[in-house]
């Protein structure tokens, strides 16, 4: 619909100079980039999988509807594995993952037909937390965390000072994320040796805010997730620095970005179906996503460096399709390990 302003416009224009019909298009044009994108009933973005990377993509879905009120996108949190069990089957526009794509994932996405392009993100802290009331745990060996996980944990070491012995001789109550989560699959990995191998009687879910109420009201709680629900709920829970054999470290920002926070860091990805990317509303989101990473930041993560964003951004524009990490050791890749394997593909 013509508005008042550009329709009084052409009524100047037709029986006036040239003047007004300059004056027409320069209004038009303006009312064209005011104007908030307009999409079609069907433009639904659909996002599913890791409860990690939602807090980024939930932050970026609500400020881009703000400016596109047309838009509806909706996120989902069924973990890393659940939510590419959903992307391969082309049910979903765009998977979250705390962890690359796995071999027998790539499979089922080939199956289906569903080509899809890769993109790092963030940077995640995997980190361990225990209750406030937890006096006696300052720091954290991996060596310790294994000895706590380890699949010959199940039903014997339950109590503190099992791990250590100056601890308490008080229950070992454990709480970590289901194994649909990329989370429990990097920590496994990392910390056991393997991933999904892990003990079995813990409190396991695929959202994190349930581990984090969990450790939160329980003073022999020891649990682990992702960095951003550690910021969001520091005055309830204490984060654990871990040792790795080169004294304890913090899970910070900082140490992300030197590198010294090993083996617990890791990249955040999100997976673009390549069919979904050739979408006006899917184009556009995902350009609003790489524009705007200072929500990274906001929710808690660690941002990329600016030369890997543009090497991001330019892996999305020439919609490159495949992974680079996929076969790869991803246990400890540092911020600076991006830029390489983005050129690679």
């Amino acid at each position: 619909m013509v508005s008042n302003g550009v329709r009084s416009q052409f009524k100047r224009w037709k029986f006036g100079s040239w003047k007004a019909f300059l004056a027409l298009v320069v209004a038009t044009a303006a009312l064209v980039l005011s104007a908030p994108a307009v999409f079609s009933q069907s433009s639904d973005i659909k996002i599913d999988g890791s409860s990690t990377v939602y807090p980024i993509s939930e932050a970026v879905a609500e400020e881009f509807q703000k400016q596109n009120p047309n838009a509806r996108v909706t996120v989902g949190i069924s973990g890393t594995g659940g939510g590419f069990k959903r992307f391969c089957a082309g049910e979903t526009d765009i998977s979250n993952a705390s962890r690359p794509i796995k071999a027998e994932e790539i499979e089922a996405c080939k199956a289906s037909g569903t080509e899809y392009i890769e993109l790092p993100i963030a940077y995640d802290a995997l980190t361990v937390v225990v209750n406030p009331g937890n006096t006696w745990v300052n720091s954290i060996t991996t060596a310790e965390l294994k000895k706590i996980w380890e699949p010959g944990a199940t039903g014997t070491v339950t109590k503190w000072n099992q791990v250590r012995s100056n601890w308490p001789d008080a229950p070992l109550n454990l709480y970590g994320p289901g194994t649909d989560s990329g989370t429990f699959d990097y920590f496994t990995e990392a910390i056991n040796g393997k991933s999904q191998a892990s003990r079995t009687d813990f409190t396991a879910s695929e959202d994190d805010n349930v581990l984090v109420q969990g450790v939160a009201s329980d003073r022999n709680a020891l649990g682990y997730f992702g960095l951003a629900y550690y910021e969001e709920n520091q005055q309830r829970l204490k984060a654990v620095p871990i040792d790795h054999g080169r004294g304890a470290v913090a899970p910070t920002s900082a140490n992300v970005e030197n590198g010294t926070y090993t083996p617990l860091s890791r990249p955040l990805l999100i997976y673009i179906n390549k069919k979904s990317a050739d979408r006006p509303e899917v184009k556009q989101f995902v350009d609003y996503y790489l524009s705007n990473t200072q929500l990274v930041t906001e929710v808690g993560y660690v941002v990329l460096p600016a030369d890997a964003y543009v090497a991001v951004k330019a892996h999305w524009d020439d919609r490159k399709v495949g992974s680079v990490f996929a076969g790869r050791d991803t246990v400890g890749v540092k911020i600076t390990d991006i830029l390489q394997l983005e050129a690679q593909l």
